[in-house]
């Protein structure tokens, strides 16, 4: 599925854009599916987390409605219609390409990123979050449900920079942060590119990419879907990490 110059672009700048990967009716049932589980009409899968924006959690913003005060869904491993993304043939034929075969699936995540909120994500590097090695062996996939714009707070990527350490994270010094957004210590001094994508683009990209994102300054939702594949043959310090319930191995992959 990759081309030669999609292969070097991940192997050379971390990360790659593959175009309409997804059909927008998947997009939209994915997006609506989001929607009845933030209202209450569907019940949370086991393990699954809504997670409000900080400044909605501390009262300094009052939201237009419910959709307005999240800010991600996490962990929807046992929710069976957002696993279908993970799932998606195309995208495992890419993950596959980049990875291996035998793939677990491992930090699934609907981005919701509301409109008037901070809504800041600094500039991180996802192995931070993970204790399986090698990074090689794992890579990002980060699909835009809606336009995913620079006014919306699309991801900004610093090319390169995979081929770098594992860099010293923090939090970062600003009023309002959301929990666990950590950020690179020194973040200034790198040179970003911002990834436009338009709804049904998906990013792949390397886990020592260092990128984040910026406000939404729009008055309309940025939203995305996201989970990380990692190879069957990744280790980790004991106890082994497909031991972990939040791990599923990625039927057809």
């Amino acid at each position: 599925m990759l081309t030669s110059e999609q292969r070097r672009s991940y192997a050379d700048r971390g990360y790659v854009v593959i175009e309409r990967i997804f059909s927008e009716t998947e997009l939209t049932r994915w997006s609506e599916h989001f929607e009845h589980i933030v209202l209450g009409d569907i019940p949370k899968s086991r393990g699954m987390v809504v997670m409000e924006d900080v400044m909605v959690a501390r009262g300094k913003v009052q939201p237009q409605s419910r959709l307005h005060a999240i800010n991600k869904l996490m962990n929807f491993e046992d929710d069976g219609e957002l696993y279908n993304y993970v799932e998606h043939p195309d995208l495992l034929t890419v993950a596959n390409e980049l990875v291996g075969r035998e793939l677990h699936s491992l930090v699934t995540n609907v981005f919701n990123k509301p409109p008037d909120i901070d809504g800041r994500h600094p500039l991180h590097q996802d192995l931070r979050y993970f204790r399986l090695r090698p990074a090689n062996l794992i890579t990002a996939a980060w699909t835009a449900i809606s336009p995913a714009t620079r006014e919306r707070g699309c991801l900004a990527v610093v090319p390169g920079s995979h081929k770098g350490p594992l860099l010293t994270h923090e939090m970062p010094n600003w009023e309002d942060v959301n929990y666990a957004f950590y950020g690179v210590r020194g973040h200034k001094r790198y040179q970003y590119k911002h990834l436009e994508l338009e709804p049904g683009d998906t990013v792949f990209f390397h886990p020592l990419l260092v990128h984040g994102s910026g406000r939404n300054t729009s008055q309309n939702f940025r939203r995305s879907i996201s989970t990380h594949f990692a190879s069957s043959e990744c280790i980790s310090p004991a106890p082994d990490w497909r031991d972990n319930d939040r791990v599923r191995a990625v039927a057809g992959s």
